[in-house]
Order: structure tokens, then sequence, then C-alpha cells
């Protein structure tokens, strides 16, 4: 009885507060946020439109950029080569380590011109061993390959590459390709992206574009392909196109050192070296182009618990930078306050915080609140129109998911739940801040775990499959759709009950796909 008389003072309470506090407060969180939604979209269209331009008048790099085989020349012999390192940083990765290192080892360049450099960090001893052996069995062949290894994992792998670069006989080199230990450049790689950086001595980074091998492994790896193919297809090739800014993947790219050294090298205040490395060598000038045309494979993670790490990183650590980096790219005196326009609003601003923070908070908190306040509207422009025409801008870059758009709409906006939340972490550099765990790659340890363990039913442990944030949004949501379906008139009822069910899955580990333990 004396549950029932304090369930019925709480209503009355919040009952008193609405009219004054509550419809006010959600009226100007809806305004805020539709704010939010036409920022995000303007962005959209812009790079849509400028991908199209790009297309139809077929600006290609080749055409923008000078490019020219490289020749052999009797007299000089192969000192007519730049001296090209390449970097494979590494950590405990068993499953893959083969595959990255005689990768490398099977680029086609002149042998003497070329230093392949394994930066292995370890911890655990038998796979150091395992890689060891790679890098002489290779060196064997007469590679010119070096085992470079650390006592420490200070600025993991900014702190690798760094290290890396100290060594006497990376003097002598004039660019250096880094690859990660899951990625393999065709053989051709360096004969298709270093002429750009010989002929155009303004240019200090030539990006490639990632392919995906196990895209096809499961859903999640499905809706993974579609996200970074729209950033690839469309956000890099705009940023290349239009000669603003775009930042380095972190890999599959080769670097000019000279611009490497200028801009200050790998630094590891954040855990997005790469694009923290990018921002400082645009901000003195140097000039980037993408590559779409060469893909280089790699592995995207396929377990639920590795994709969200790696999420988490990439939203924080950007966050992180621009709180960082805000006033040292406003006083630069070197670019142009167009660029510097672009590179704080349109690729930190919009694309890095943005449309995180709008994803989760609008169409998973607010516009399910609306629905508990009738006396908020949210117009059908910005809970339909808008948000239909980013998910149309998005598909384009994966024509062949385009039937698995309702599922990458709803595995998105769950993922916006991390997203936001690492965004906040990152801006106000709280706890996980500087968290960094290597994206687990399996290679082809699934299908040899699932085939010796078929007979045996896989154990779960339910305290790692169960993620308590992804259940309480999904009650939430669960809550607003019942109450719209019983009192509501917007009919939202069925968006939330599907995006409940999304959470749902998300929040019991149904995810991705499951390593069946040791």
């Amino acid at each position: 009885m004396e549950a029932f008389q304090g369930a019925g003072q709480i209503g009355l309470v919040l009952q008193q507060a609405k009219a004054p506090l509550i419809v006010p407060l959600l009226r100007f969180l809806v305004a805020v946020c539709l704010g939010m939604s036409v920022l995000l979209f303007v962005e959209k269209v812009y790079m849509g439109i400028v991908i199209m331009l790009v297309k139809v008048f077929r600006r290609r790099p080749e055409k923008r950029w000078k490019w020219e085989a490289i020749k052999d020349d009797v007299e000089l012999g192969n000192s007519a080569y730049p001296m090209v390192l390449v970097q494979i940083p590494m950590y405990n990765e068993k499953e893959v380590y083969q595959l990255s290192i005689g990768a490398a080892c099977g680029l086609s360049w002149p042998s003497d011109r070329i230093i392949v450099q394994v930066l292995d960090d370890s911890t655990d001893p038998l796979i150091k061993d395992l890689v060891e052996v790679e890098v002489q069995r290779w060196a064997s062949k007469g590679i010119n390959i070096k085992y470079e290894i650390r006592d420490n994992r200070h600025g993991y792998k900014a702190g690798a590459l760094k290290e890396g670069m100290k060594h006497s006989y990376v003097k002598q080199c004039d660019y250096v390709a880094i690859f990660d230990a899951d990625f393999q450049p065709e053989p051709d790689f360096l004969w298709r992206t270093i002429p750009f950086l010989l002929h155009n001595p303004d240019i200090a980074l030539v990006q490639t574009r990632w392919k995906f091998v196990n895209a096809d492994e499961c859903l999640m790896t499905r809706m993974q392909e579609m996200s970074l193919d729209y950033h690839f297809t469309v956000e890099q090739e705009v940023g290349s196109a239009t000669h603003a800014f775009f930042g380095f993947n972190g890999t599959a790219g080769v670097w000019r050192i000279t611009a490497l050294n200028e801009a200050g090298g790998w630094k590891d205040r954040t855990t997005v070296e790469d694009m923290d490395l990018a921002v400082r060598a645009s901000l003195r000038g140097w000039k980037f182009v993408y590559i779409s045309d060469i893909k280089v494979k790699n592995e995207l993670p396929s377990t639920f618990k590795a994709y969200r790490y790696q999420q988490h990183r990439w939203s924080c650590g950007p966050a992180n930078l621009f709180r960082k980096m805000i006033m040292e790219i406003l006083r630069n005196k070197k670019v142009s306050p167009l660029k510097k326009f672009h590179v704080i609003y349109s690729f930190f601003f919009v694309r890095k915080i943005v449309a995180h923070i709008v994803t989760f908070v609008f169409y998973c908190v607010i516009l399910p609140a609306t629905v508990l306040v009738p006396e908020v509207q949210v117009p059908i422009w910005g809970a339909v129109y808008i948000p239909s025409t980013i998910t149309l801008l998005n598909a384009v870059g994966t024509p062949r998911s385009l039937h698995l758009l309702i599922f990458w709409i709803l595995f998105e906006n769950v993922m916006s739940l991390h997203r936001t939340k690492a965004t906040f972490i990152g801006l106000f550099e709280a706890g996980r801040v500087d968290e960094w765990v290597v994206t687990e790659k399996l290679g082809d340890a699934l299908k040899t775990k699932s085939a010796v363990k078929a007979h045996r039913k896989p154990r779960v442990r339910i305290g790692e499959r169960l993620h308590l944030l992804e259940l309480i949004v999904g009650l939430y949501l669960f809550f607003c759709g019942c109450y719209d379906l019983a009192y509501g008139k917007n009919r939202f009822f069925i968006y939330l009950f599907l995006q409940s069910i999304a959470f749902f899955i998300a929040g019991v580990g149904y995810v991705g796909t499951f390593v069946p333990s040791s």
C-alpha cells in the first residue's frame, strides 16, 4: 500500500513540474537537436554534391597531381629509386602476423631500396618467438627485414612507430609505408603510390582504401562495411578532391619522412596518433592525396567486444584531440582561414562530435521522450525527412547492402550509445580517455576453432555477454513504445519497438561472431 502511495506522490510531483520545467526543457533540447541535425544534413548534402561532381567530371588523382611511372636509369641503376621503409607495428598478433609480414616482404621494389621493419610490442613470449622466427625466415630469403622490440609499451602504437624511426638505418629512407598487422598490400602498392610523392614535393601523404576480406562473415561486419565504405568513398574522396583536409587512417598509407619529422613526428597524447600527425602536417601546409583505386586487404572486427573497444577509441580520440588542438589550429598562420574553418567545423565538430551526439541523444533519448510529453512536438522534417536523407546518402558507398538499410540504422543507433559516451569522455578527459585496447584480429582462428569444437557446445559466460547500458536504453525505448501505442498519436511506436529490440539483442551479446574458448 505504501509503495502505491509513494508512486502516486512521484507522479503528482512530475505532473506539477511538467508545465513549468519539463516541457520548456524538452522543447529546448528538441531545438538543439534539430539544429545539430541540420548541421549534419548540410554537411552530408555538401559532400554528396562534391562526390557527384568528382564522378561526373572524372577528377582522378592522376589528373589533379603529376604522376609518372618510375623508369629505370641505366647510369644510376637502383639508386634512381627512392629508399622506402615499411613499418608493421604489432601486438600479440598470433593469427595474422604471417599475413602482414608476407605481404610486406612481397612488395615489388628494388631489394636494396626497401627496408621492412617489424615493430613487435607483443607481451606473450610465445608470440614474440613466432614473429621473430618469421622475420628470420624472410631474412634468409634475402629480404632486408628488421625485427625491433621495446622493453615497454609506452605510447602504444605511436610509441612503437616513434622508436622505429630512431634507428640509424632509417636516416637513409625517403618515405615510410605503414601497415597494421592484418593489412595485406598488393605487390604493386609502392609502384602506384610512390610516384605521387616523388613528382609532387608538396604532398606529404598518400592514403589508400581498405578492402575488407571478412565483410560477409556476419551481419555486424556487413554493417561496418557500410559505414566504412561511406568514409572512404565519400569523406576521404571529398577531402582529397577539394584539397581541403582528410585524416590519415593509421595504415595503408605512405608518408614523406621529411614532412613527418617537420610536423613533430609521432605523439602519444591521444589514442588517434594518426589523426594527430595528419592535422599537424596539414597545419604546416603539406598536402594529402587519397587514391581510391588502390585497395589494401584487411580484417574487420567480427566480435562485438572488439568492435566496441575499437569504436570507443575512434570516438574518444578525435574528441580529445579536438580539445587539445583547437587553439593551435586557430593560432596557426601557415594555412588559410577557410582551411582552418574546414578542419575545426567540418572535420572535427560536425563529423566527430555532432554526428555521434545527435544520433543517440535525439533519436534514442529526446524523440522517445516527446511521446511521454505530447505538449512537445517534433516537426516531421526533423523526425523523418532529415534522417531519411542522411541515411540514403550514407548508403551510396555500399550499393550491394541497400536491402540491409533498416538493420544498419538500428545497429548504428545502438553503437551511437558508445560513441556518444566516448565523445564526452574525450571532450572532458574523463577516466577511459587514454584507454588503448588493440582490436582483436581472428584471421582463420574462428574457422579453426569452430571446426575443432563443432561437436561440443561452447561455454558461454553470461556476465561477458550482458551489457547493462544497452538493456537500460532498450527498456526505456520499449516503455516509450508501449506508451505511444496506448496513448500517442505520432505512431513512433513502430520505430521505438524495433530500436528497443536492437538494443536488447546487443544487450544480451547476440551481435557479431562468437569465438569458443580455447
